[in-house]
């Protein structure tokens, strides 16, 4: 008899005789990471999850046989941004937390390979600690993708498609931000608002101080977004269309697909130890003793 786990990409719609089977099938686990945060004028709060969530679920379609993708972690690391109203700050020590909890509880059922698929920028340093602390502390293995990275594969693929400036068009709620929200929940977008803005470092046209989604400059000044801009937007939001979404969802759903087939199939690499005797105590810090 067939398991619905063949089909069901959705992770909390299968019972627990169905998580076993999908443990044997090998699937990969999803994990969606966001954030509730401004996005200007324009853009609801939930960007960050609608992104990455929506990415998640088109692979799943594509592929239920081989990925299970997991509820998104709703609340990430924004303190930088609680002076505009709606934004919802977790502790970065929670966050980290929450994330090893899930990806913990993974582990123990039997799944070996987990992609922690983040939509929030500023969650990629604690997202980086909580995929290496998986691999650190389980059997499991644990890989961090920041969804608009998947566009960066093909490399013919961005420069055809970007029309914003660069650096700082596609930074925050700019140009690919509002066009993938305008593809995946176009109603919710505050079309009559839509407007574009820039970051002030980002004006002083320095070589070392500058940011985008695709880069940065080898200095990293991130503090208080309010005092690099009045709106919340930095980017070129009114370069962003329905259309420039449709063609981002699809290049970042069929990377993401790509990326699963490498990951599931890859051998784990072979830890081995150096130091002789063999050490007579367990390693600290929870991490496995055992290098099998």
């Amino acid at each position: 008899m067939s398991s619905r786990a063949e089909t069901e990409y959705r992770y909390e719609k299968l019972t627990w005789p169905e998580i076993n089977d999908a443990v044997e099938s090998r699937q990969v686990c999803i994990l969606p990471c966001g954030a509730v945060e401004q996005h200007g004028h324009h853009l609801p709060l939930d960007v960050d999850l609608v992104c990455p969530g929506g990415v998640a679920r088109g692979c799943g379609e594509a592929m239920p046989e081989k990925v299970l993708v997991l509820p998104t972690v709703s609340y990430g690391y924004t303190g930088h941004v609680m002076d505009f109203p709606g934004t919802i700050n977790t502790n970065y020590e929670t966050f980290i937390r929450g994330v090893t909890d899930v990806t913990r509880s993974l582990a123990y059922h039997g799944f070996k390979k987990i992609i922690l698929l983040n939509g929030h920028g500023s969650n990629m340093p604690n997202l980086d600690l909580a995929a290496r602390r998986t691999n650190l502390e389980t059997d499991a293995e644990c890989i961090l993708v920041a969804w608009w990275n998947l566009l960066t594969v093909d490399k013919d693929f961005l420069p055809g498609w970007r029309e914003s400036k660069f650096p700082g068009g596609c930074s925050h709620a700019g140009e690919l931000e509002t066009s993938l929200y305008l593809y995946l929940s176009e109603d919710d977008v505050r079309k009559d608002k839509i407007q574009s803005g820039t970051i002030k470092m980002n004006d002083e046209d320095n070589d070392f101080n500058w940011v985008d989604l695709f880069a940065a400059g080898p200095g990293s000044l991130i503090s208080w977004t309010s005092s690099y801009s009045e709106t919340g937007v930095l980017g070129d939001a009114e370069k962003g269309s329905v259309e420039k979404g449709q063609q981002a969802y699809e290049e970042a759903v069929k990377q993401l697909c790509r990326f699963v087939d490498y990951f599931r199939d890859r051998p784990r690499d072979t830890r081995h130890r150096e130091q002789k005797p063999e050490p007579s105590m367990p390693i600290p810090w929870n991490q496995r003793h055992e290098t099998d």
